[in-house]
């Protein structure tokens, strides 16, 4: 079968493109510039866009089980739900996961059931790869400059999610679940920062921000008040998947999930290591 990866160069698509092809599996991925995407040779490569409906007939033609995302650039619930399904379900697509974006349903998860499609959906409760985020100042102060010091996050490696995503579109057993995915231990700021320091080699301290430094720091990235609101949520009263490790990876994949401490080694490059 042919298995469509919408995202294909993203933070989950990329790992699942490269999971699948490894298994075997004929891939295609959907990008919106082909020449730029540089996804591994014996991938089929298609231009286009989730959100652009005109398109999908023929990026859905051939294709019996499809990866999506519900959302756009701007992490906005795509506004084309019914126009999605309605070409997966045309072209034949029975099986499909769905990374999610909103603990909501979206217009897309609701087409996906109303076309009869066997949906899985993924909620990871944080990605490791957030951590870049303090990769400019590691590598050039060996500092990372962080607010609410106690709350932990059960964060997920995104090759996990991508193969929680590989079993559930090539095996059945799946259809109607939806998937919440951590990492297999619940860290906070300062113990992620004592895992980079002991990976990479040397030093790297940990400059506790106040609350009122975090905000600012949110609003000169270019926050608004009702992110803030959001962000202030999920650092001072996390939801308890957010906080406790689930045994959802390993269930699913049959594989530990991977330690924050291995996806350092292989994103040392960006820390400086």
């Amino acid at each position: 079968m042919t298995i469509l990866v919408t995202g294909a160069t993203g933070t989950v698509g990329r790992p699942l493109v490269e999971q699948l092809l490894a298994a075997g599996h004929r891939v295609r991925a959907l990008t919106r510039d082909p020449s730029r995407a540089g996804l591994p040779d014996g991938v089929e490569v298609a231009a286009g866009n989730l959100a652009a409906t005109g398109c999908l007939p023929e990026v859905f033609a051939g294709v019996t089980a499809a990866h999506l995302i519900s959302f756009g650039d701007d992490y906005a619930p795509l506004t084309n739900g019914p126009g999605i399904a309605r070409a997966a379900a045309e072209a034949g697509v029975r099986r499909v996961t769905v990374l999610k974006g909103d603990v909501e349903k979206t217009a897309l998860d609701r087409a996906l059931e109303a076309h009869g499609l066997e949906c899985t959906w993924l909620a990871p409760v944080e990605f490791m790869s957030n951590a870049l985020e303090w990769a400019d100042s590691v590598r050039k102060e060996g500092v990372v400059r962080e607010g609410f010091p106690d709350v932990p996050s059960s964060m997920v490696h995104e090759a996990d999610i991508a193969a929680v995503a590989a079993t559930a579109l090539t095996t059945g057993g799946h259809a109607g679940k939806e998937y919440w995915l951590t990492g297999p231990e619940a860290l906070t700021a300062p113990q992620k920062v004592a895992v980079l320091s002991q990976v990479l080699g040397r030093d790297v301290r940990f400059v506790e921000l106040s609350r009122e430094e975090m905000l600012s720091r949110w609003r000169a990235e270019g926050h608004g008040e009702d992110d803030l609101a959001f962000f202030l949520t999920m650092r001072t009263d996390p939801p308890e998947a957010g906080r406790t490790v689930l045994p959802t990876v390993p269930e699913v994949t049959g594989r530990p999930g991977r330690t924050f401490a291995q996806w350092v080694r292989e994103n040392a490059r960006a820390f400086g290591g």
